[in-house]
């Protein structure tokens, strides 16, 4: 086989070794193979970054194992050339498996191309990515305190939610905070409610007639803390990601104007992917890269399960959050390929469509600089108007309607 990097590394990486295989090309052009071990801390990391630039290193290949490949990689960049590369590509055949063999097999594949680098973004993008992951995570564990809020209103036979469409809005936090200071009047809590939800009087006297012990308080009050402790460290993070954002701003803006994506997830979504798209080479790649595109899985002629492969989960967890609402939105493309697919395939099948029909949206507006072009609901049928006219009638005739006429060709062609 052709050699593609004379002088090369293969490191199989582990929570508390790296275990480095250096190949090198001495003067006379042999080739010599030597294999290390080296820890992972800090001073054991530049130590094996010397050891490869004694011989000569040029490119460096390591497995995505976890967290544990993010240190050597921050502390080798700009030394090397690093290659992180999927497990799945690099996978010996099975028996005399050893982190010696591996790392050796690693190098190898590296000297002869037969590796293929994952997508790392550079440092300031990896800093924003972490921060954006970070408040998903916090949103998520906020919204799973709501629930717990709602499981205890409901241990207490409270039905606040049964009437309020959100129980910790305004109205519904001034009145879980008036019981647990020991309020148990259902006039004086519902006198509570503001705006709207002042009309439903009677109903919320009903609702919060309930039985609130002292250790529901108890319980009640230390979620709320805990909910109020997370709106501040979303409201910091905010504060953080929108001045990481700050070279992405306009991007930011033209994806807002995407239906179903608000700042949030623009942010989010732009943390994962970056602005240059010519790290992939086309629309297919990056969705494929994502987990939203179909996998492929045919054996003897016969295609089996198409299900989505694994793929960036923050990345695929925003557009899956977009889709469901540009699903909601009235008179849109987006609404409108939900509702087409969703009478066919299902309503997952056609959110996860939604989610990449979302990024291959944004793939082009990123590539070519363009804004967010609105095609509306009737996209579809002005696809192919005469088919759409003779579907409709033949749906009526189903249904016991004679329709008689032929089509207006100025229309069907309009």
């Amino acid at each position: 086989m052709d050699v593609h990097f004379a002088n090369c590394a293969g490191l199989d990486v582990h929570k508390q070794t790296v275990v480095a295989c250096r190949i090198a090309r001495q003067v006379n052009g042999k080739r010599v193979m030597e294999t290390r071990t080296f820890g992972t801390m800090t001073a054991d990391i530049l130590l094996l970054g010397e050891w490869l630039g004694l011989g000569n290193v040029t490119h460096v290949a390591m497995e995505s194992t976890g967290v544990y490949w993010k240190p050597i990689w921050n502390l080798l960049e700009g030394n090397f050339t690093l290659w992180l590369v999927n497990p799945q590509h690099i996978k010996q055949v099975p028996g005399r498996k050893t982190d010696v063999k591996d790392a050796e097999w690693i190098a190898t594949l590296m000297e002869h191309g037969l590796l293929k680098p994952s997508f790392v973004p550079p440092a300031p993008q990896r800093a924003l990515r972490e921060l954006t992951r970070m408040r998903s995570t916090i949103v998520r564990q906020r919204s799973e305190m709501l629930n717990r809020v709602q499981k205890v209103l409901e241990d207490a036979n409270i039905k606040l939610a049964s009437v309020a469409s959100d129980a910790m809005g305004v109205s519904g936090r001034a009145m879980i905070e008036a019981m647990i200071g020991g309020e148990s009047d259902p006039k004086v809590l519902a006198d509570m409610a503001l705006g709207k939800l002042r009309n439903k009087h009677d109903e919320l006297e009903r609702a919060l007639l309930g039985s609130m012990n002292r250790h529901h308080k108890i319980i009640l009050q230390q979620l709320l803390d805990l909910v109020d402790g997370m709106d501040k460290s979303i409201a910091t993070l905010d504060k953080e990601i929108e001045d990481g954002c700050a070279p992405f701003v306009e991007a930011v803006e033209r994806l807002d104007a995407i239906t179903g994506i608000g700042v949030p997830t623009a942010q989010t979504v732009l943390s994962e992917i970056g602005t240059d798209m010519s790290k992939f080479p086309s629309d297919n790649h990056i969705c494929a890269w994502a987990g939203l595109a179909p996998g492929n899985n045919e054996s003897a002629g016969k295609r089996k399960s198409g299900k989505t492969r694994k793929g960036n989960q923050s990345l695929r967890s925003a557009l899956v959050q977009a889709a469901n609402a540009a699903a909601r939105s009235k008179n849109t493309y987006l609404s409108a390929l939900y509702n087409r697919i969703a009478a066919r395939r299902g309503k997952k099948r056609a959110i996860i469509a939604v989610a990449h029909a979302i990024l291959k949206i944004i793939y082009h507006m990123l590539t070519k600089g363009t804004e967010y072009n609105e095609m509306g609901a009737d996209y579809f049928d002005k696809l192919n108007p005469k088919r759409t006219a003779k579907r409709l009638i033949k749906r009526l005739e189903q249904l016991g309607y004679s329709v008689t006429g032929s089509l207006d060709a100025q229309a069907v062609a309009a």
